[in-house]
């Protein structure tokens, strides 16, 4: 769910594990994470400093 909602964050490799484009999005892609760590299904992503 995270790939496809904040492409511009994350990507899944070809084994479909989720990998990061960027260490520290921009504010423009603030939304997107956050709705990407909401959707994880598995519950893997955590904001920093939350």
């Amino acid at each position: 769910m995270c790939a496809l909602t904040a492409p511009e964050v994350f990507d899944q490799d070809d084994d479909g594990i989720v990998v990061t484009l960027t260490e520290q999005p921009g504010p423009e892609a603030t939304d997107a994470v956050r709705e990407a760590v909401q959707l994880c299904p598995a519950g893997a992503l955590k904001l920093a400093g939350s």
